[in-house]
C-alpha cells in the first residue's frame, strides 16, 4: 500500500488575488479550505512557484518561543543551560511572509537571524501529558526569530527585541504531519553561506516536553505557533543580506533585509 504524501499547505498571491495552495515540487495547486477546517476541494489549476508570491501560511493566534534550547546556542551566548523550557511570547504583528523584506531599524543596534522549526497547534488543550502531545499537533513550519540583540540584553525581557514589525518571517508552508524524524535539520544561510546547521534531536527540551510545559500554565489554542529554539551560529544581518532558513521537507523561508 502506497504511503500518502503529507499535505504541504501554503497561501499565496497571483495577479493580485490571494489563494490557498498545495505545494508539489516546483508548482503549487490551488485548493479550497485550510488544514484547520479541512481542504474541501482541489482546483486543477497550478502555477510554477517562481510566478507566485508567498503569504504567511496563516496568522497565528499566539507565537510562543523557546529560548536557549540548543546547547551550542547557549554556549555562544555565554549563558547557563536552563533547568526548564525558557518561554516567551513574540507579537503576532511581527509576522511576515517568505520573500518579504525584513526591515532593519538603524537605531536598534545589531539585528540577528535565528532559524527555527515551528510547531503549529491544531487542537487546543490544557495540562497536556507528554504522551498525548502529538494529538494536538497540526504540523510544522519555519520561523526566523529575528532579534535586536542589544535591546534584548538591555531590557532584561525580550518583548521589544523580538517584536519589531517583520521580525517573524513565517512559512513558506505548513507540513501537515504529526511528528518529524529526529534527524530533521534546521539550516540557515546568509548570502548563500551556511551559518546554522542543527538537528532537532539536539534540542535540550524536545517538542513533547515544550508543549506539555506551556500547557501547564496557559491554554494552548488551535492556531498557536511554538517556535522551538535556534541552533548555534546566530549572527548579524544588515540591509542587502539574503537570509534563507531551510528545513526539509517543509521548504525554504527566504527573506531579503531592507531598511
Amino acid at each position: 500500500m502506497r504511503k500518502e504524501t503529507p499535505l504541504l499547505y501554503c497561501r499565496f498571491t497571483m495577479d493580485g488575488r490571494a489563494y490557498s495552495g498545495q505545494l508539489r515540487g516546483g508548482s503549487v495547486d490551488i485548493v479550497e479550505g485550510d488544514p484547520f477546517s479541512g481542504i474541501t476541494s482541489q482546483i486543477r489549476l497550478s502555477y510554477p512557484v517562481e510566478r507566485i508570491k508567498f503569504l504567511p501560511p496563516f496568522m497565528p493566534k499566539k507565537i510562543w518561543c523557546v529560548g536557549r534550547n540548543y546547547v551550542g546556542h547557549v554556549k555562544e551566548l555565554d549563558h547557563d543551560i536552563p533547568e526548564e523550557p525558557l518561554i516567551f511570547l513574540k507579537a503576532t504583528s511581527a509576522v511576515t511572509g517568505a520573500h518579504d523584506f525584513i526591515r532593519i531599524p538603524k537605531w536598534a543596534g545589531p539585528i540577528h537571524y535565528e532559524g527555527e522549526l515551528a510547531v503549529v497547534i491544531g487542537k487546543g488543550g490544557k495540562n497536556i501529558p507528554e504522551e498525548e502531545v502529538y494529538d494536538h499537533v497540526l504540523g510544522y513550519t519555519i520561523m526566523n526569530d529575528v532579534t535586536a540583540r542589544a535591546l534584548q540584553n538591555k531590557d532584561g525581557q525580550w518583548t521589544r527585541a523580538k517584536s519589531f514589525d517583520t521580525f517573524a518571517p513565517l512559512g513558506p508552508a505548513i507540513l501537515v504531519t504529526k511528528e518529524l524524524p529526529q534527524e530533521t535539520r534546521v539550516v540557515t544561510r546568509v548570502n548563500g553561506r551556511v551559518v546554522q546547521d542543527g538537528a532537532i534531536e539536539q534540542m535540550i527540551f524536545p517538542i513533547p516536553r515544550i508543549i506539555s510545559h506551556i500547557s501547564r500554565f496557559a491554554t494552548l489554542e488551535e492556531g498557536d505557533v511554538i517556535s522551538t529554539g535556534t541552533p548555534q551560529g546566530v549572527g548579524e544581518i544588515v540591509p542587502g543580506d539574503l537570509v534563507e532558513v531551510e528545513i526539509e521537507p517543509i521548504g525554504k523561508l527566504r527573506n531579503i533585509c531592507g531598511e
